[in-house]
């Protein structure tokens, strides 16, 4: 008997938590699929693009480059280069002196022929939300476009528009991988919606910085 009522419970709470990621993640698809774009001519223009950051390499020893980072920098060069942002802010991870996300990100951009003056470095965004608060109060802009796959898109502009920063979003090509864009992402979301009800913030904020 006992042993029924475990079982039953355990399924009870699981459905339930399958549920929880159901709704959570259509929520957020449903309520963010009018802001994203994948056409350069159709995107409205911002002043400001934030492009988020991820690892370069797939493997650093064999110099296999992410194509999750690769198809950013290719997304971001190209509304640059469209006239739909003029100014990139890169935001990533600078946890340690030997991984920054946004010191490659701007190297790999200027190299592709962005001005370096159009650059500006956020070296503390460790998570989507650190992103999009630090874009709105340390660098004053809340009206962006923000630059990675379809998947995390939809993450960070559900994140935008509950911290009142007005978005849109352009799609780069998508990295491939099954395992971030079902399965890995599915539960970040539910963190995602835990932080908004408990208005975590940002882990580090600092003096403003104005992009002129």
């Amino acid at each position: 008997m006992a042993q029924r009522i475990l079982r039953n419970t355990f399924i009870v709470l699981l459905l339930l938590l399958a549920a929880t990621v159901w709704g959570i993640n259509y929520m957020v698809d449903s309520s963010t699929k009018n802001q994203i774009f994948t056409d350069l001519n159709a995107i409205p223009k911002s002043k400001v693009g934030l492009l988020l950051g991820t690892a370069k390499y797939q493997d650093k020893a064999r110099h296999i480059i992410n194509p999750y980072y690769q198809n950013r920098i290719d997304a971001a060069v190209a509304l640059y280069m469209a006239g739909k942002v003029d100014y990139i802010i890169v935001s990533g991870d600078n946890a340690t002196a030997f991984y920054n996300e946004p010191a490659l990100m701007k190297a790999d951009l200027i190299a592709r022929g962005i001005p370096e003056k159009k650059i500006y470095m956020d070296n503390s965004g460790f998570r989507t939300l650190d992103s999009i608060l630090r874009c709105r109060d340390i660098f004053g802009e809340d009206h962006i476009t923000i630059i990675s796959q379809l998947f995390h898109n939809q993450r960070a502009l559900f994140i935008a528009n509950h911290k009142h920063v007005n978005a849109v979003a352009f799609n780069a090509v998508d990295g491939g991988s099954f395992w971030d864009g079902i399965f890995r992402e599915k539960f970040a979301r539910v963190k995602m919606v835990s932080d908004l009800l408990l208005n975590t913030q940002a882990k580090y904020y600092g003096e403003r910085v104005e992009i002129k």
